[in-house]
Protein backbone atom coordinates (compact mmCIF):
# COMPACT_ATOMS: atom_id res chain seq x y z
CA UNK A 1 0.00 0.00 0.00
CA UNK A 2 0.90 3.97 -0.25
CA UNK A 3 0.78 5.94 2.38
CA UNK A 4 1.22 10.09 2.67
CA UNK A 5 1.64 11.08 5.84
CA UNK A 6 1.53 14.78 6.85
CA UNK A 7 3.72 15.61 10.34
CA UNK A 8 3.21 18.96 11.86
CA UNK A 9 2.18 20.81 15.35
CA UNK A 10 3.93 19.08 18.27
CA UNK A 11 5.92 15.96 16.31
CA UNK A 12 8.62 18.57 14.81
CA UNK A 13 8.76 19.98 18.40
CA UNK A 14 8.85 17.11 20.47
CA UNK A 15 12.38 15.01 20.22
CA UNK A 16 10.26 11.75 21.97
CA UNK A 17 7.16 12.32 19.71
CA UNK A 18 9.29 13.05 16.98
CA UNK A 19 11.05 9.72 17.49
CA UNK A 20 7.50 7.85 18.14
CA UNK A 21 6.40 9.06 14.40
CA UNK A 22 10.00 8.17 12.54
CA UNK A 23 9.23 4.53 14.46
CA UNK A 24 5.73 3.99 12.98
CA UNK A 25 6.66 4.91 9.95
CA UNK A 26 9.83 3.30 9.78
CA UNK A 27 7.63 0.31 10.74
CA UNK A 28 5.19 0.38 7.78
CA UNK A 29 8.18 0.80 5.52
CA UNK A 30 9.93 -2.03 6.87
CA UNK A 31 6.38 -4.29 6.26
CA UNK A 32 6.60 -3.81 2.64
CA UNK A 33 4.63 -0.27 1.87
CA UNK A 34 5.73 3.15 0.51
CA UNK A 35 5.26 6.15 3.04
CA UNK A 36 6.05 9.29 1.68
CA UNK A 37 6.17 11.68 4.49
CA UNK A 38 5.23 15.94 3.88
CA UNK A 39 5.87 18.25 6.66
CA UNK A 40 5.30 21.87 7.55
CA UNK A 41 7.16 23.74 10.08
CA UNK A 42 5.24 26.95 11.10
CA UNK A 43 6.23 26.91 14.71
CA UNK A 44 9.82 26.94 13.46
CA UNK A 45 9.42 29.43 11.31
CA UNK A 46 7.27 31.54 13.47
CA UNK A 47 10.38 31.44 15.98
CA UNK A 48 13.15 32.39 13.48
CA UNK A 49 11.33 35.45 12.23
CA UNK A 50 10.82 36.66 15.81
CA UNK A 51 14.32 36.31 16.00
CA UNK A 52 14.51 38.23 13.11
CA UNK A 53 12.51 40.97 14.65
CA UNK A 54 9.46 40.11 11.75
CA UNK A 55 5.83 39.30 13.24
CA UNK A 56 3.76 36.87 11.45
CA UNK A 57 0.72 37.44 10.19
CA UNK A 58 -1.87 34.66 8.82
CA UNK A 59 -5.67 35.12 6.83
CA UNK A 60 -7.73 32.35 7.18
CA UNK A 61 -5.05 30.19 8.19
CA UNK A 62 -2.39 30.74 5.40
CA UNK A 63 0.68 33.42 6.58
CA UNK A 64 1.62 35.88 4.82
CA UNK A 65 5.01 35.52 3.11
CA UNK A 66 6.97 38.71 1.91
CA UNK A 67 10.62 37.85 0.14
CA UNK A 68 12.59 37.85 3.40
CA UNK A 69 9.53 35.72 4.61
CA UNK A 70 9.85 33.33 1.84
CA UNK A 71 13.19 33.11 2.39
CA UNK A 72 13.32 32.17 6.03
CA UNK A 73 10.95 29.39 4.88
CA UNK A 74 13.53 27.73 2.64
CA UNK A 75 15.97 27.79 4.91
CA UNK A 76 13.96 26.54 8.07
CA UNK A 77 11.42 24.20 6.78
CA UNK A 78 13.97 22.74 3.57
CA UNK A 79 16.65 22.83 5.60
CA UNK A 80 16.61 22.34 9.64
CA UNK A 81 13.33 21.13 10.02
CA UNK A 82 13.45 18.51 6.64
CA UNK A 83 16.82 17.06 8.23
CA UNK A 84 15.37 16.83 11.31
CA UNK A 85 13.00 14.61 10.19
CA UNK A 86 15.56 12.61 7.81
CA UNK A 87 17.79 12.34 10.87
CA UNK A 88 14.87 10.68 12.92
CA UNK A 89 13.90 8.27 10.52
CA UNK A 90 17.98 7.47 10.16
CA UNK A 91 17.77 6.81 14.04
CA UNK A 92 15.12 3.98 13.36
CA UNK A 93 17.25 2.08 11.02
CA UNK A 94 14.91 3.85 8.02
CA UNK A 95 16.86 5.09 4.99
CA UNK A 96 15.00 8.51 4.02
CA UNK A 97 15.77 11.08 1.27
CA UNK A 98 14.93 14.85 2.33
CA UNK A 99 14.06 17.24 -0.55
CA UNK A 100 11.57 20.23 -1.17
CA UNK A 101 8.23 20.06 -3.38
CA UNK A 102 10.60 22.22 -5.73
CA UNK A 103 13.11 19.37 -6.51
CA UNK A 104 12.98 17.46 -9.54
CA UNK A 105 10.07 19.35 -10.14
CA UNK A 106 8.00 16.57 -7.79
CA UNK A 107 5.54 19.49 -7.47
CA UNK A 108 5.48 22.61 -9.04
CA UNK A 109 3.31 25.65 -7.94
CA UNK A 110 1.54 29.29 -8.91
CA UNK A 111 1.07 32.00 -7.00
CA UNK A 112 -2.59 31.70 -5.22
CA UNK A 113 -4.58 34.50 -5.96
CA UNK A 114 -6.63 36.11 -2.45
CA UNK A 115 -7.81 39.38 -1.43
CA UNK A 116 -5.61 40.10 0.39
CA UNK A 117 -2.76 39.54 -1.35
CA UNK A 118 -0.47 36.87 0.66
CA UNK A 119 2.51 37.69 -0.74
CA UNK A 120 4.89 34.00 -2.09
CA UNK A 121 2.25 32.30 -1.32
CA UNK A 122 1.56 29.63 -3.72
CA UNK A 123 -0.69 26.43 -4.94
CA UNK A 124 0.43 23.56 -6.61
CA UNK A 125 -0.21 23.52 -10.29
CA UNK A 126 1.43 20.12 -11.25
CA UNK A 127 3.11 16.82 -10.13
CA UNK A 128 6.04 14.51 -11.47
CA UNK A 129 5.92 11.83 -8.61
CA UNK A 130 9.00 10.02 -10.52
CA UNK A 131 11.47 10.93 -7.90
CA UNK A 132 9.46 9.71 -5.17
CA UNK A 133 8.85 6.09 -7.14
CA UNK A 134 12.50 6.31 -7.80
CA UNK A 135 13.06 6.51 -4.05
CA UNK A 136 11.04 4.36 -2.90
CA UNK A 137 12.42 1.59 -5.32
CA UNK A 138 15.60 2.42 -3.32
CA UNK A 139 14.09 1.34 -0.56
CA UNK A 140 13.63 4.82 1.36
CA UNK A 141 11.08 6.92 2.72
CA UNK A 142 10.82 10.73 0.98
CA UNK A 143 10.69 13.47 3.18
CA UNK A 144 9.11 16.77 1.58
CA UNK A 145 9.24 20.30 3.06
CA UNK A 146 6.01 22.20 2.16
CA UNK A 147 7.70 24.07 0.00
CA UNK A 148 7.63 24.17 -4.33
CA UNK A 149 9.16 25.95 -7.30
CA UNK A 150 7.02 28.25 -9.81
CA UNK A 151 6.75 28.15 -13.21
CA UNK A 152 8.41 31.94 -12.77
CA UNK A 153 11.55 30.59 -10.76
CA UNK A 154 10.20 31.61 -7.91
CA UNK A 155 9.91 29.65 -4.43
CA UNK A 156 6.37 29.87 -3.03
CA UNK A 157 5.72 28.58 0.78
CA UNK A 158 3.14 26.43 0.32
CA UNK A 159 0.48 24.94 3.21
CA UNK A 160 1.43 22.05 3.97
CA UNK A 161 -1.91 20.28 4.17
CA UNK A 162 -2.14 21.18 0.70
CA UNK A 163 1.31 19.74 -0.42
CA UNK A 164 0.28 16.32 1.27
CA UNK A 165 -2.90 16.67 -0.32
CA UNK A 166 -1.51 16.85 -3.73
CA UNK A 167 1.36 14.04 -3.11
CA UNK A 168 -1.76 11.52 -1.95
CA UNK A 169 -3.46 12.15 -5.30
CA UNK A 170 -0.09 12.29 -7.38
CA UNK A 171 1.03 9.14 -6.30
CA UNK A 172 -2.50 7.66 -6.01
CA UNK A 173 -2.05 6.71 -2.37
CA UNK A 174 -4.32 4.42 -0.82
CA UNK A 175 -4.28 6.76 2.73
CA UNK A 176 -3.76 10.18 3.44
CA UNK A 177 -2.92 10.32 6.93
CA UNK A 178 -2.84 13.58 9.28
CA UNK A 179 -0.87 13.24 12.37
CA UNK A 180 -1.34 16.36 14.62
CA UNK A 181 -1.64 17.49 18.08
CA UNK A 182 -4.92 18.72 17.87
CA UNK A 183 -7.60 16.69 18.89
CA UNK A 184 -10.41 17.02 16.05
CA UNK A 185 -13.21 19.23 15.15
CA UNK A 186 -15.53 20.24 17.89
CA UNK A 187 -18.60 20.15 17.47
CA UNK A 188 -21.28 22.83 18.82
CA UNK A 189 -21.62 20.84 22.67
CA UNK A 190 -17.78 21.76 22.52
CA UNK A 191 -16.82 17.92 21.93
CA UNK A 192 -14.56 16.30 19.45
CA UNK A 193 -16.81 15.05 16.48
CA UNK A 194 -15.46 11.34 15.84
CA UNK A 195 -16.88 11.18 12.27
CA UNK A 196 -16.96 14.14 10.22
CA UNK A 197 -18.07 14.21 6.26
CA UNK A 198 -16.91 16.32 3.70
CA UNK A 199 -20.92 17.79 3.18
CA UNK A 200 -20.67 18.90 6.93
CA UNK A 201 -17.82 20.99 6.38
CA UNK A 202 -19.60 23.96 4.48
CA UNK A 203 -22.41 24.25 7.29
CA UNK A 204 -19.84 24.29 9.82
CA UNK A 205 -17.73 27.07 8.45
CA UNK A 206 -20.72 29.33 8.68
CA UNK A 207 -21.64 28.55 12.13
CA UNK A 208 -17.49 29.18 12.88
CA UNK A 209 -17.04 25.57 14.14
CA UNK A 210 -14.26 25.31 11.63
CA UNK A 211 -11.87 28.22 10.97
CA UNK A 212 -8.52 29.58 10.81
CA UNK A 213 -5.97 26.70 9.79
CA UNK A 214 -8.63 23.75 10.53
CA UNK A 215 -10.69 25.61 7.42
CA UNK A 216 -7.49 25.21 5.05
CA UNK A 217 -6.99 21.69 6.03
CA UNK A 218 -10.71 20.81 5.31
CA UNK A 219 -10.57 22.73 1.84
CA UNK A 220 -7.45 20.95 1.38
CA UNK A 221 -9.36 17.67 1.85
CA UNK A 222 -12.43 18.53 -0.13
CA UNK A 223 -10.00 19.14 -3.33
CA UNK A 224 -7.95 15.95 -2.58
CA UNK A 225 -11.28 13.71 -2.20
CA UNK A 226 -12.37 15.76 -5.62
CA UNK A 227 -9.66 15.01 -7.75
CA UNK A 228 -9.40 11.59 -6.62
CA UNK A 229 -12.99 11.11 -7.45
CA UNK A 230 -11.74 12.76 -10.88
CA UNK A 231 -9.15 10.25 -11.49
CA UNK A 232 -11.25 7.48 -10.74
CA UNK A 233 -13.97 8.19 -13.40
CA UNK A 234 -11.22 9.09 -16.20
CA UNK A 235 -8.54 6.26 -15.64
CA UNK A 236 -5.78 6.60 -17.95
CA UNK A 237 -6.23 4.72 -21.38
Amino acid sequence: MKFVVKLGGAALENPELLRRCAKAITQLAQDGHKVALVHGGGVQLTRVLAQMGKKSEFVAGLRVTDAETRDAALMVLGGRVNKSVVAALDQCGQAAMGLTGGDGHVFRARKKKTTPDLGYVGEIAATDPKWLDAIWTMGAVPVISSIALGFDGEYYNINADEMASACAVATKADALVFLTDVPGVKGADGNVMRWLSLKQIPALEEQAVVSGGDAAKAECLQRGADAWSQARSHPPS
